[in-house]
Order: C-alpha cells, then sequence, then structure tokens
C-alpha cells in the first residue's frame, strides 16, 4: 500500500446556512477568531503529513485560491512598513510541505461526486477527505494525524465517529458498528431515534483505499438525486473492512450557526493573546444577563 500523502477538500458548495454573508464570500473563508475555516483545515491536514491537497471548487470560490496563493505587492507593503510580525503571519498562510491542486466540480451532484471529481489528482493512491465545515480541536495531535496512525496500522478505510444525543440521531448519518475495535458494519443516514444502530456519527474525516474512487464511478444518484458519498461507502464494505475511529478531541459542525459561534468563542477563548481579556469579559456580559 502507498503511503497516505494526498487529500480531498470539497469545497463547491453554496452555504445558503450562512446567508447573506456568503452571497459574496465562500462559506469556508468565514473566520473562526482570525483565520479562516479553510486554514484550520489545511493546517490539520499538513500535521498529518499530507503533502497534496486537492480543493473541489467551483468558479465563486477562487477567493479560496487566492487566499493560499502568494501577493507579492502585500509583502512588499509589509517590508516597507517592517511590519515583520504580519510578515510572518502572511507568509504562513500556506504550510511549507503542502501543494494545493484545484479542480473543478462542474454542478453540485453531491458529496461523492465531489470526491470523484478529485480522481485524476488522486490516481491509484489512498488519499484522506475533510469536510471543511468541520473543525476537529485537540492541542497535541488533530483528527487527521490520529487516523493517519490507525490508518498506518490497518492500512484499510477509515471513518471518524462522534457520539451525538440519541434524540439527535436524525440529523447524522450514523455508522453500524461491530466489537471494541468499531468495525463497521453499515450506515445509516439520519434515521429515526429507534431505528438508530448507534448513536456515533459521521463527522466529516475520512481516509479511503483508492477502490472507493472505482466504485464511485459506477454509484447511480441517490437520495437528492446525487452521488452520495455514503453509498459508496456501504459498496465498499463488500469488498473490504472498514473501521471507526473515535476522534480524542472536541468537534464544531460550523456549517450550523450554532457550531460556528460555540468555535469562535471557544477558540477566542484558547487564544493566548486573545484569551484571558475575552474570558474576562465574557464572564461581566454572562454575569449581566
Amino acid at each position: 500500500m502507498k503511503p497516505l500523502r494526498k487529500a480531498v477538500i470539497p469545497v463547491a458548495g453554496l452555504g445558503t446556512r450562512f446567508l447573506p454573508a456568503t452571497k459574496a464570500i465562500p462559506k469556508e473563508m468565514l473566520p473562526v477568531v482570525d483565520k479562516p475555516l479553510i486554514q484550520y483545515i489545511v493546517e490539520e491536514a499538513s500535521e498529518a503529513g499530507i503533502t497534496d491537497l486537492i480543493l473541489v471548487t467551483h468558479s465563486d470560490k477562487s477567493a479560496i485560491e487566492n487566499h493560499f496563493d502568494k501577493r507579492y505587492e502585500l509583502e512588499s507593503e509589509l517590508i516597507r512598513r517592517g511590519k515583520t510580525d504580519l510578515l510572518e503571519i502572511k507568509r504562513g498562510t500556506t504550510p511549507e510541505n503542502i501543494r494545493i491542486i484545484s479542480v473543478r466540480q462542474p454542478e453540485a451532484l453531491g458529496l461523492g461526486h465531489a470526491v470523484l471529481c478529485a480522481e485524476p489528482a488522486i490516481g491509484d493512491e489512498p488519499f484522506a477527505v475533510l469536510l471543511p465545515d468541520v473543525l476537529m480541536y485537540h492541542p497535541h495531535k488533530g483528527c487527521l494525524k490520529q487516523m493517519v496512525d490507525s490508518y498506518n496500522r490497518t492500512h484499510t478505510s477509515i471513518i471518524a465517529l462522534t457520539e451525538v444525543a440519541m434524540d439527535e440521531v436524525e440529523k447524522y448519518g450514523i455508522a453500524d458498528v461491530e466489537g471494541s475495535d468499531l468495525r463497521i458494519a453499515g450506515m445509516v443516514e439520519k434515521p429515526k431515534p429507534e431505528d438508530a444502530p448507534s448513536n456515533l456519527s459521521i463527522v466529516g474525516r475520512y481516509i479511503f483505499t483508492p477502490r472507493i474512487m472505482e466504485i464511485l464511478k459506477q454509484t447511480k444518484k441517490g437520495a437528492g438525486g446525487e452521488i452520495q458519498l455514503t453509498d459508496a461507502m456501504a459498496e465498499l464494505l463488500r469488498y473490504e473492512v472498514m473501521f471507526g475511529f473515535t476522534f480524542d478531541g472536541v468537534s464544531y459542525d460550523c456549517g450550523d450557526k450554532q457550531g460556528f459561534l460555540q468555535a469562535n468563542v471557544e477558540y477566542a477563548l484558547r487564544d493566548k493573546a486573545l484569551g484571558k481579556e475575552f474570558r474576562e469579559w465574557l464572564k461581566l456580559f454572562a454575569s449581566s444577563l
């Protein structure tokens, strides 16, 4: 099995839940404290040893590509003004070990279709998929790094899982698992609580063997008239073992307004420069309610 060095980030979505903010700004560029969502995802991939990042994008998302591109005029101006601290922040936007590749998703045909659009850049290698509206926080080792360590032992597909309340399983894809090693037996999309096989939801980080691409090529349109990644994953189970992985850390669904606001508050509290002052303000504000 070839080493895991590639990852796909689907960023072609419209971000309608955040209108009007996302009318002209990609959802992935919304800031959590002082960095856009997409930058946290790229940093997580870099930490995990990923070298090739494939952005599956859309013509309206050029701001994402521009964010990771060089801006010589900005660097020159920062140098002229002697703002070396800001210059280092700007240069650190793209990790040194990362090469970013963009491919287009010509029409919105689902997550499975978005992953398939990256196939020319993936080839016959294993790869990760990171959903850009899910932040995964751990102070020392990111979610994908934890998953890569597990993959290096099993060399099979792995899905990140997190526990949710049983009365919330209808919002998520839920995994049916067997045994202490969380072997995947099946997946159910948004089941009723009484029908849910577990309370372990699929949380936006995946590692796949190359076989998934061949399956996606044959996958028909499913729910919503889209090519569903979960349909291809269910088919993959016919050919190979797949494991769930419970992330040691905190996840934030930043595609949801509540999750996005929680991420901003908690990341601000952890910030070395802002945390202390922000915490004091937050206490005063909460006490005034």
